[in-house]
């Protein structure tokens, strides 16, 4: 079976599907955000009414993904303005992250535009060359209890301000787009206070955190792939340096399939709604290995690439 025809007739949009999953999404976000707010004075309530808006948030992120990609509805205008108006609910500028995201799209797996990429991946060779401060620097980095919550800190409420390329894609979006986030913390503020702000920013933290975890076992897993050109297979990047994680329909569900990112990569045309369909109905032979959340989190103990054994290693000893 040809793979990329196969994929071709699941990279159809669909308005009704999509204005559901985006106008259903904001209705979860908005509702578990006000029960959160009104119940705060009752833990048993607040916290799965948070976590419920927080996976909505990690939702709303992954539409906007799609939304980049002129995947989620039909026409392009659609699309773009779907983009902008989710900016201030992901802490992303479309126009920007749009731009950097198709750079990591056009990279994925070449070692030698690493920067490209949303975790950064020493190679082992340079690990072995670096001196006490980088491999210090880099230990800190790569430790999820780091990397986890302080990355979503500081991915989501610092860098996202101004992100990298901003300058080139798109300086007044950006700026725009924080005066958006002030105006809407200043309504939340003017109706449910100070403990209503905490409780947004507590649970958009922990959006964040769960966006970083995925974001890290999206390519960073045992046999991933990476390599330099000429010898780049792009094919073999996307499907190979990309996961699919099992954690089952509801967790999929949750988080817009993101968690089929093999299948993204490869054609990234496919809307999130159509992946999960896409990915099982694939014929035996073709279905790629899954990996489930046991070895997920064994994945965060790898930290190196080897070039020469083509894997993802921990530390030496």
């Amino acid at each position: 079976m040809d793979l990329r025809s196969y994929t071709r007739q699941y990279a159809r949009q669909d308005n009704r599907l999509a204005a559901i999953s985006y106008f259903g999404t904001f209705a979860v976000y908005f509702a578990a955000l006000a029960l959160a707010i009104s119940q705060a004075d009752r833990w048993y309530v607040l916290l799965p009414a948070g976590v419920v808006f927080a996976f909505a948030a990690v939702r709303l992120y992954v539409l906007q993904h799609d939304t980049g990609h002129h995947s989620l509805f039909e026409t392009r205008r659609q699309n773009e303005w779907a983009g902008h108006i989710l900016s201030p609910f992901t802490f992303a500028p479309f126009e920007v992250m749009k731009q950097n995201h198709n750079l990591h799209h056009a990279n994925i797996g070449n070692l030698e535009h690493r920067e490209t990429g949303e975790i950064h991946t020493m190679t082992l060779r340079e690990w072995q060359h670096a001196g006490f401060w980088q491999r210090l620097g880099y230990r800190l980095y790569r430790n999820p209890l780091i990397l986890v919550p302080l990355g979503a800190a500081f991915t989501y409420f610092i860098r996202y301000r101004w992100p990298k390329n901003s300058g080139e894609f798109g300086t007044f979006g950006v700026l725009l787009h924080n005066l958006t986030i002030l105006a809407l913390l200043w309504v939340l503020y003017s109706v449910a206070g100070l403990q209503g702000v905490m409780i947004w920013f507590l649970f958009s933290l922990l959006g964040g955190m769960i966006g970083v975890f995925l974001v890290y076992l999206q390519h960073n897993f045992e046999d991933t792939y990476w390599d330099r050109r000429p010898d780049l297979n792009p094919a073999e990047a996307a499907l190979q340096g990309s996961s699919c994680l099992d954690f089952g329909w509801f967790f999929d569900f949750a988080v817009a399939n993101i968690t089929l990112h093999d299948i993204h990569h490869f054609n990234a045309r496919i809307p999130s709604y159509r992946l999960r369909q896409c990915h099982y109905n694939l014929p035996d032979e073709l279905a790629p290995r899954r990996i489930k959340f046991p070895e997920a989190l064994r994945a965060v103990t790898l930290k190196l690439w080897d070039e020469d054994k083509k894997q993802l290693v921990p530390f030496p000893a």
